[in-house]
């Protein structure tokens, strides 16, 4: 079945496009197929931020939960980290600090973050203060500021990987004040270009062909450019003239767009992403830039590399020049639901779904809540099949229904809007919010992938089982709308911004909308990104969708090469030998939490917030066992007594990828006595633990040309697994040379001899 997504600009265009659909039951509702939405926002609903701080220049959609959300949330902006620098908007200008040579750490944090000082402030020679900078325009990984006072301007360029800042200004030039004179190694008064070091850091200053400086000596650097406007500042790697002069071919060469693309081949089952620059000369013809690369991309590149480095809180970044840079990085599968085994039909799993079909899932609270609920009865559903409890599984398939189609339906059967369960579109933030709402998914707009990514993955096990159900004339183009609001792939959409929550460039989402914390924005549950992106590629596969299963795929596969470095450290580059957690729990822009997140200092639950929900899309997770070993015994040292913690169901299910017969047994001694996390069942738990007693764990290093597929490996003994979503055979082949029927509708499982 072929679903349209609702992506060309024909079909999204504007809400007036979703109102010419049959006629709304009461002012406001947009309808979608049998689903609507609502443009009047519910009475109990708390007020957003309706004055975005931009310019005349922003057009379309804002981004929102960028890692530079907070200069269009706020008058100036918090701290922001675009690494190998980190900058904060004030009152005088922009504050420049280079984290590199200052980082910090002791056992549980690796700190980079800004101090108040930082190293000097950029401000404007006519200038003293502005009453505010502004968001003045964007690209894929870079933004525009501005600052505006009577006839005195200043705009800058930045963005992730790159070492220079680019400035223009109007009404005068660039004043640099420092908290004591920087000292002067390259350069002088008379000389356009100045390399500087203030505090640990080495600067390098590109005025215009012909500038000279004032106040060399001094705490405070003036120049009027020569006339021109242009202006740019470098970090440099070191304090040697031939770096400088080295950055100095670039340092006209202003970055004035940043262009993000990737493509999925399905016969090598590789994603390949291409990170371009569109430059500007200010002065001869040099085009191209200096960029800086983090692990999970330099990692994948075979680019060339210069031998300049700095280093991150992300680990060390390495250099490359042009005007583009490529990764490739393997997908190495997921499946919709773990496939049977002889537990399936064991006593113990019968009583596990029996006791799931006992609760009552009545409408919770909040659209998180909702989520892991409905996350929940999709897990149910597939394992009550499975055991041949087929009361059970049209028990929970029942609820599933009910719960997620009132959600995506805003008015009562009477017409009249819903009080809650409903989505509201709000036209000043060009996004899709649920209410009753959690988390500040309102008023901030935090963690729409977190929440959404359940809500698709349960439309996608409804399609599974009805594919009717995901047409265009019931249920689908609600569904799109949840996944445009959460990761939209189309820049001319002019509904929802471009991968609102997905850091194309830090290779990993952000969590908050606003990204106002001192400490930048933060992801502190990359278990559920990953949650969401597979569900979208469980959608694109269950409706025909190519677009968004390649869409999926990419931002599943670039999350779990970040997470490999930045939350497991995998490859042990990554973390200061002295920094002990058993991972990392929370990854801020400019620092990374070992012991702790937002809402938890629980040694477990710390950590099981990054493999939760643990699914068939989890199976990243049993990519290093050793590593799995690790976290398991690091744990122990941090709370002795494990089985009275919080979600031991999890920690079972993450003891099973290196230990499955000790995970087995304790599951089977505790399981009476605690009760799940909250997204989670009994039987889920004992149907992955007992999944890789049986087949092992997988074995990324076989691919497939197919989507859903795993390689598992016990023992030397391969299970070569493939679920064809299709009602037709497939051949399926893999990249040792195995091949396979695969039947339609179902697993088809073929052992090595």
């Amino acid at each position: 079945m072929k679903s349209k997504f609702w992506l060309s600009t024909a079909l999204i265009g504007t809400l007036t496009v979703f109102a010419a659909a049959p006629a709304a039951a009461y002012t406001g509702e947009v309808k979608t197929g049998s689903g609507s939405y609502t443009t009047v926002m519910p009475p109990a609903a708390l007020p957003i931020s309706s004055s975005p701080y931009i310019t005349e220049n922003v057009k379309g959609p804002l981004p929102t939960s960028q890692w530079w959300s907070s200069l269009a949330w706020d008058s100036y902006s918090e701290a922001q980290y675009p690494h190998p620098l980190a900058v904060k908007h004030e009152e005088q200008g922009m504050r420049i600090y280079n984290p590199g040579p200052n980082l910090t750490n002791d056992k549980s944090v690796i700190d980079g973050t800004l101090p108040a000082e930082g190293d000097f402030i950029a401000g404007h020679s006519g200038a003293k203060t502005f009453p505010d900078a502004r968001t003045d325009g964007f690209s894929d990984w870079f933004v525009n500021a501005h600052y505006e006072n009577n006839e005195h301007a200043m705009n800058i360029r930045y963005g992730h990987g790159s070492p220079y800042l680019f400035f223009t200004y109007s009404g005068g030039g660039p004043s640099l004040n420092f908290a004591s004179p920087p000292e002067i190694w390259y350069g002088n008064e008379n000389s356009s270009v100045l390399g500087i070091t203030a505090g640990k850091s080495h600067y390098a200053l590109f005025a215009p062909s012909g500038s000279t400086w004032e106040g060399t000596g001094t705490s405070q650097l003036l120049s009027d450019l020569n006339g021109k406007t242009y202006f740019s500042i470098a970090v440099l790697p070191d304090n040697q003239p031939q770096t400088l002069e080295k950055y100095q071919q670039y340092a006209y060469s202003h970055i004035v767009d940043t262009e993000i693309s990737w493509t999925y081949d399905e016969q090598t089952s590789e994603i390949h992403t291409t990170f371009k620059y569109v430059t500007e000369p200010k002065e001869g013809t040099r085009r191209g830039t200096l960029f800086a690369m983090y692990p999970h991309q330099w990692k994948h590149s075979s680019d060339a590399k210069l031998p300049y480095e700095y280093r991150s809180v992300r680990g060390t970044m390495k250099t490359g020049e042009g005007s583009k840079f490529s990764t490739s990085m393997t997908y190495t599968g997921i499946l919709p639901y773990l496939p049977a085994n002889e537990s399936h039909t064991s006593d113990q799993m019968l009583n596990y779904v029996e006791e799931a079909a006992g609760e009552l899932y009545i409408g919770a609270a909040e659209t998180y809540s909702a989520g892991k609920q409905l996350g929940k009865l999709a897990s149910l559903i597939p394992i009550a099949e499975q055991s041949g409890k087929m009361e059970a599984e049209t028990y929970f398939r029942g609820e599933l229904k009910t719960r997620l189609e009132d959600w995506l339906t805003s008015s009562e059967e009477t017409g009249s809007l819903n009080m809650s369960q409903l989505f509201y579109y709000d036209r000043n933030w060009s996004t899709l919010i649920g209410y009753p709402a959690g988390y500040g998914s309102d008023t901030e707009l935090n963690d729409h992938h977190i929440h959404y990514g359940y809500f698709v993955k349960a439309a996608a096990e409804m399609v599974r089982h009805d594919p009717s159900w995901g047409n265009d004339e019931r249920f689908g183009p609600m569904v799109e709308l949840l996944i445009r609001d959460m990761a939209n792939p189309d820049k001319s959409d002019n509904q929802f911004p471009f991968l609102r929550h997905f850091d194309v460039f830090a290779g990993h989402s952000w969590s908050s909308g606003t990204a106002r914390h001192g400490s930048g924005n933060y992801s502190g549950a990359s278990g559920e990104s990953m949650n969401a992106w597979s569900s979208i590629i469980l959608w694109g596969e269950a409706t025909g969708n190519s677009t968004l299963r390649d869409l999926g795929i990419y931002l599943y596969t670039t999350e779990m090469n970040a997470i490999k470095e930045y939350w497991f450290d995998q490859g042990g580059t990554n973390f200061p030998e002295d920094f002990t957690p058993a991972g990392a729990a929370t990854i801020w822009g400019g620092k990374t939490e070992g012991d702790s997140t937002l809402y938890s200092s629980n040694p477990l639950e710390v950590q099981a917030v990054n493999w939760l929900p643990i699914t068939g899309s989890s199976l990243y997770l049993t990519h290093s066992p050793a590593l799995a070993e690790q976290h398991y015994k690091e744990l122990l040292q941090s709370q002795e007594d494990m089985d009275s913690s919080a979600w031991p169901d999890l920690l079972y299910m993450y003891r099973a990828i290196a230990a499955p017969k000790n995970a087995l047994s304790g599951f089977d001694q505790q399981a009476p006595l605690f009760i799940p996390e909250p997204g989670n069942s009994k039987a889920a738990a004992y149907a992955w633990i007992s999944a890789l007693e049986s087949l092992g764990n997988q074995d990324e290093s076989i691919t497939a040309n197919t989507t859903f597929y795993a390689v598992f490996d016990k023992n030397e003994q391969k299970s070569y697994v493939v679920y064809n979503m299709s009602d037709e055979v497939i051949t399926v082949s893999f990249s040792d040379g195995t091949t396979l029927l695969a039947k339609p509708k179902d697993f088809t499982i073929k052992k090595s001899s």
